[in-house]
């Protein structure tokens, strides 16, 4: 693996609340160990943070799904630069900040997705990944993201 890949956030995005989409944020503030401040999905697991990059944000788009903004997908980070569905369990990122490291590619699809019922398929279970956050802090768009290992 090429160490010196880059990419950047796109987007940092928070929900209260399992299930619904997510809003974009300014700066997202990060814990070890806990992932985003007051985003449903944080706590101690290892599915803390979510991150989609916006080349599959485009796949679906090109299959003809209007208006996929960030967080459509209730992906905490939208990245761009990085094919992140071909980083190796493990790899560690360091974005803004923080220091991630890369737990789980994909998952399965949750019953009801409205974007699979509105074209028949979801990006997100096929390219989004899972991390856990090693060294928290802030988090804005438009911060470098780097493959560290």
């Amino acid at each position: 693996m090429n160490n010196n890949q880059r990419g950047r956030v796109i987007a940092v995005n928070i929900s209260e609340k399992k299930g619904v989409i997510k809003i974009p944020v300014q700066v997202g503030h990060f814990k070890s160990n806990h992932g985003l401040e007051g985003d449903a999905h944080a706590g101690e697991w290892h599915r803390q943070v979510s991150l989609l990059a916006q080349e599959s944000i485009d796949k679906m788009t090109q299959m003809g799904v209007l208006d996929l903004s960030s967080g459509k997908f209730a992906e905490n980070i939208t990245t761009e630069g990085l094919i992140l569905h071909e980083l190796p369990v493990g790899t560690r990122l360091k974005i803004g900040e923080t220091l991630h490291e890369v737990t789980q590619i994909g998952k399965e699809c949750h019953h009801g997705c409205a974007i699979k019922v509105q074209v028949g398929n979801c990006i997100m279970p096929k390219e989004g990944i899972f991390t856990k956050v090693l060294e928290g802090g802030d988090i804005h768009e438009g911060d470098e993201i780097v493959v560290l290992a």
